[in-house]
């Protein structure tokens, strides 16, 4: 099995438990609050069925080699998305999800392969295994924001964890707040568990974080590679953070959620 083949595996998995859940929520639950702050449970749905539609199109013409048609393109199915009530966007969610995941399984191996998909935001196109890992990372991230709402304890998946701890670098740099430093200037050796990996984590002018260990530390994280991946997306806070994390050194968690703001 590819990297492709398991990223689009996995997407099916979480698609699969979201619209399971979903699909019951009463009138009552759409209108829930979530992790999302400004947002209900309808509202992240919402978000997550217009970029389904978003990353349908983009597949769509990539696959006719066509250029991607842009923001506008994208501002037209917001707006649709927002004018809706929350009953219709749960259903458009679940279409759309389901259709965008069935374009991703009915690709071939070859077209797995060799396909680059332009985006319309990155500076250059990316292979069906990245664009899924994207697409993964979005639906995780935003399944676990309406999940926690109903279940305090709940992480991201095991499955889907495993296929984010790379992009999770990209993120870290690319949301970190490095004026929350107030100055400080530091390099943290963090480790996670379940997968286990290695990650440098650089504060200071930039932020910045690495697979590998660092060669001098000012201090340590330790911690589930879930909760890794809530706390540089802003999903760490006190009332969600697991038990078991250590932390040594310059380390503060409290610091690091204030440097990693919601994503």
């Amino acid at each position: 099995m590819s990297n492709a083949d398991a990223v689009i595996a996995t997407l099916r998995s979480e698609f699969d438990d979201l619209a399971g859940l979903s699909s019951r929520f009463s009138d009552e639950q759409l209108a829930a609050p979530t992790a999302a702050e400004e947002w209900d449970v309808s509202q992240v749905l919402s978000h997550l069925g217009s970029g389904a539609e978003i990353n349908q199109n983009a597949l769509r013409v990539s696959l006719e080699g066509k250029p991607n048609p842009g923001i506008e393109f994208s501002k037209a199915i917001w707006a649709r998305y927002d004018a809706a009530d929350p009953r219709d966007r749960l259903e458009w969610f679940l279409a759309a999800n389901e259709a965008l995941t069935q374009s991703f399984e009915s690709l071939g191996e070859e077209t797995r392969q060799s396909l680059k998909i332009d985006t319309g935001y990155l500076p250059a196109p990316i292979d069906v295994a990245g664009f899924a890992t994207a697409r993964l990372n979005e639906l995780a991230l935003h399944s676990w924001d309406v999940r926690v709402g109903f279940d305090p304890a709940a992480t991201v998946t095991p499955a889907a964890t495993a296929h984010l701890l790379a992009l999770s670098t990209d993120v870290a740099g690319y949301i970190g707040r490095p004026e929350t430093l107030d100055g400080l200037a530091a390099v943290i050796a963090v480790t996670t568990a379940g997968p286990g990996q290695s990650f440098t984590l650089t504060l200071g002018d930039k932020i910045s974080a690495a697979i590998g260990t660092p060669e001098q530390a000012d201090g340590t994280l330790t911690l589930p590679a879930e909760a890794w991946l809530r706390l540089v997306t802003g999903r760490l806070k006190p009332q969600y953070t697991p038990d078991g994390i250590t932390a040594t050194g310059v380390v503060d968690l409290n610091l690091l959620r204030r440097v990693f703001p919601k994503f």
